[in-house]
């Protein structure tokens, strides 16, 4: 579902030549010229999800703010990736067409969220570090669950989470994770966590950290500092 607060306006799109009509409060009206590539087939018809993102995304006021805002959308909703690269072509956005084009390579790469983006270039791109795989499954009492980013590939056994939310919404979710943390130890596995907000406010600090840990298991790459860095 697309994030609605209780007092956005509803968005109504006309085609570009529609005659004008009454805009009452907490109604918004676009005409657009692309109606025809716009409208999913639905009663009441409605753009579709990825021109919505899309348009989402370009209302944004900053770049990466329309990145981020894309990648969680498309990932959280579960979007086509060639759909959407489609409507990219067919319909490019007004606004920060490169940005989401960008965002879409890194959707493509497996990074599946606005965290997962930032740790993808604000840690590793930004400070030389080896580029992990993303989404890797691992059996845990015989479900399979998925990790963030891990550097097996690189022969090292480091499994780094990157945990969005704010608390445990539910005693399952607390009890999978732990249980995925035994599973680590047990299997020899270095891991380390982080959310938004290290991720995000303090790059360089969770970039030394991976560093350490990747040196630590054997990584022969030297890495390199950020303009940031201090």
């Amino acid at each position: 579902m697309f994030p609605v607060s209780a007092d956005s306006p509803v968005h109504i799109t006309l085609p570009y030549k529609q005659s004008s009509v009454s805009q009452p409060p907490l109604v918004q009206v676009h005409r657009s010229r692309a109606f025809n590539y716009i409208v999913a087939p639905s009663e009441p018809p409605r753009t579709n999800r990825e021109d919505t993102i899309m348009d989402l995304a370009a209302a944004e006021p900053s770049e990466d703010a329309a990145r981020n805002l894309f990648i969680d959308l498309v990932g959280s909703n579960r979007i086509d990736l060639r759909r959407i690269h489609d409507q990219l072509e067919k319909r490019p956005p007004f606004r920060y067409r490169g940005v989401m084009r960008h965002a879409l390579d890194l959707l493509t790469g497996g990074a599946l969220s606005a965290l997962e983006a930032e740790y993808v270039l604000k840690v590793e791109q930004a400070h030389g570090l080896p580029s992990g795989r993303r989404q890797v499954p691992f059996v845990v009492d015989g479900i399979r669950l998925w990790e963030d980013v891990t550097y097996d590939d690189h022969e090292v056994r480091l499994t780094v989470r990157l945990d969005g939310r704010q608390f445990h919404s539910t005693s399952r979710i607390a009890f999978r994770d732990r249980r995925r943390d035994n599973a680590a130890e047990l299997a020899n596995r270095s891991r380390l966590v982080y959310g938004w907000h290290e991720v995000h406010h303090d790059p360089c600090g969770v970039a030394v950290e991976v560093r350490r840990v990747l040196e630590r298991e054997g990584w022969s790459g030297s890495g390199e500092s950020c303009r940031d860095c201090g």
